[in-house]
């Protein structure tokens, strides 16, 4: 693997729209903020859920709204390369979940998933080709349901997803808002441990990290399951600058490819 990149950065964060975590008569665009959070942060790889894809209505109204989606625009110069999974669409628009890579998305599908009509959502697969890697890096960006119900119905979904499309030796990462509160965390028993994943936060602490609410985190809504890596470093990014700008922490972890021999 001479000459290959083993380290790689991963960051997963529900963006809330776009919009400031305030009452909703005064909630304002925070777009401008939030990517300069982001470049910040300066991962690799980016999750991002509730992405507007577009919305007539708040560009009309907001005249700092960009005039790209706000993948691209978060995007911007730093990630060059990104994948927008649509999930629900509305009138002025629809959102969904993204992927923002620094290294070329080859391929990406997002498959429907919604338990149904009244919530949509999606799983965003995408197969990245990371310089000097002998198979390309599968990654699928994740918001499930608010209903214990539906969320088992989509982890099931994905881990067939998974079984079906991803090669065994394959290095995969799965990340997003898995809205998995219960003390049980059903995502690690249900869809890690017959994968062979294992969610990082786990891996250094022995459970998944509080990232809801960002202010004052509590709830373990958020994480990043992996298989073909070695876990160096986690962190919740949290507080008064993020709880402005999301109901949702950003988490980060820093990996190392593991190579069979």
């Amino acid at each position: 693997m001479e000459g290959a990149s083993l380290q790689l950065s991963v960051a997963t964060y529900n963006i809330h729209k776009g919009f400031s975590v305030t009452p909703l008569f005064a909630r304002r665009p925070v777009l401008h903020v939030l990517r300069e959070q982001l470049r910040l942060l300066n991962t690799d790889l980016v999750f991002l859920q509730e992405v507007v894809g577009e919305h007539t209505t708040h560009a009309a109204r907001h005249l700092d709204w960009p005039v790209q989606s706000q993948y691209e625009f978060l995007a911007d110069s730093l990630w060059q390369s990104h994948a927008y999974g649509k999930n629900a669409v509305y009138d002025a628009g629809h959102h969904g979940n993204a992927v923002l890579s620094r290294y070329p998305i080859t391929r990406w599908d997002n498959e429907d998933v919604s338990s149904h009509r009244f919530e949509r959502r999606g799983l965003l697969h995408c197969e990245i080709a990371v310089p000097g890697w002998p198979q390309p890096l599968h990654c699928v960006c994740v918001h499930l349901a608010l209903t214990a119900r539906g969320r088992g119905l989509q982890l099931e979904r994905l881990r067939q997803r998974i079984e079906r499309l991803v090669p065994p030796d394959a290095p995969l990462i799965v990340a997003g808002d898995f809205n998995d509160w219960y003390w049980r965390h059903r995502a690690t028993h249900q869809l890690a441990h017959p994968l062979n994943m294992h969610e990082v936060f786990e891996l250094v602490g022995g459970v998944p990290a509080r990232s809801y609410p960002a202010l004052l985190p509590v709830l373990r809504l958020d994480r990043i399951y992996v298989r073909g890596f070695t876990v160096h470093e986690v962190r919740v990014h949290h507080g008064r600058r993020w709880g402005r700008i999301s109901d949702h922490a950003p988490l980060t972890a820093r990996l190392e490819r593991l190579f069979g021999p």
